[in-house]
């Protein structure tokens, strides 16, 4: 096998782990990875530190539920300048 084909082999491997990963509903560590591109590291890090939500139902296994994995990522959100702009507007058309 050349160089060309390792690489087109390499890529759809990784396809078909953010295909699986994008279906479940319940990920592992790994799919964890996969999905969000966090190092193994700090996904233990947010763990340990409970900033993630997470489930251990056997006490040693990690076990993330997407959709509450998706709220977490989506935590924090900060307005577009376009937002702002709006949101101006209509305060200040509501205090006329």
């Amino acid at each position: 096998m050349n160089t060309n084909e390792t690489i087109i082999i390499e890529k759809l491997n990784k396809l078909e782990t953010l295909l699986v990963s994008s279906i479940k509903q319940i990920l592992t560590v790994e799919d964890l990875i996969n999905y969000t591109g966090f190092s193994r590291s700090y996904i233990y890090k947010l763990v340990h530190k409970n900033v993630i939500p997470y489930s251990k139902p056997n006490g040693k296994t990690l076990f993330f539920q997407k959709n509450e994995i998706d709220s977490f990522l989506l935590q924090n959100k900060s307005a577009s300048i376009s937002q702002i702009e709006q949101k101006a507007i209509n305060y200040t058309a509501a205090t006329k």
